[in-house]
């Protein structure tokens, strides 16, 4: 059970309130070292605590320790290339061979800097290619997918 202390001036008086958490609709407080249980209306709401957000799995090492970044796959596609605008790590790819997305689209989350960046499309088309996987470290510049 936690307490908490509260100061107060009412009127030039000083009062010292130490408050019990609730045990239903009954609280036990002490003003100035008296003790007091008070009955409310109702018992307080509980709020929810916020479960963490989960942090995304990190990017696969080498056996020294460094990233496995993604090498472009020798492919004689032809067809739009979309290219990472910054290096970081990929984490999630919204879209999947075959689709058909339009300009502007998000065709994956990349994680640089520990922030998430949506990586959009730069025009349409059928995704025909996609050259990373979710936990790549790509570089910048480096080819994601090809569009037909």
């Amino acid at each position: 059970m936690s307490q908490k202390e509260y100061k107060y001036k009412i009127n030039g008086i000083k009062f010292n309130v130490l408050v019990d958490d609730p045990e239903g609709n009954k609280v036990h407080v002490e003003v100035n070292g008296m003790p007091y249980t008070v009955e409310l209306d109702k018992a307080p709401e509980v709020k929810p605590t916020i479960s963490p957000v989960k942090k995304p799995e990190k990017a696969p090492r080498t056996e020294t320790g460094e990233k496995v970044v993604a090498q472009p796959v020798a492919t004689s596609a032809a067809g739009y290339r979309i290219k990472a605008p910054l290096p970081g790590t990929i984490m999630s790819i919204p879209v999947k061979v075959g689709d058909t997305i339009s300009a502007g689209a998000t065709v994956c989350v990349l994680e640089a800097m520990k922030m998430e960046n949506d990586i959009h499309s730069p025009k349409g088309g059928v995704v025909k290619q996609i050259l990373v996987n979710v936990g790549d470290a790509v570089p910048q510049d480096g080819d994601i997918m090809i569009l037909d």
